[in-house]
């Protein structure tokens, strides 16, 4: 699986490291622990990818209180979600 190729549709810089996680398989809450706990060590210098089997909705709201942006897709594969801190 090549992470790279998800950020094809999405609006964020091509020189970010990629931090990415498949939650397809994890019951619910796991994705959104998943998720944050990665989020909280999340640089500027790194995008982080979740592919899920469904639109992320509870984590939305989290990331909006953070100030990270993130733009999802859909995708044949899944919903694809790009999390990221915006440069200063």
């Amino acid at each position: 699986m090549n992470p790279e190729a998800y950020l094809a549709d999405i609006d964020v810089s091509s020189d970010r490291t990629i931090d990415f996680l498949d939650a397809r398989e994890l019951p619910p809450p796991e994705p959104l622990q998943q998720t944050m706990n990665r989020l909280a060590d999340l640089d500027e210098s790194t995008v982080f990818v979740q592919l899920n089997d469904r639109v992320p909705r509870f984590l939305f709201p989290k990331l909006d209180d953070q100030g990270i942006a993130y733009e999802t897709v859909e995708t044949d594969d899944g919903v694809v979600t790009a999390m990221w801190r915006p440069s200063s």
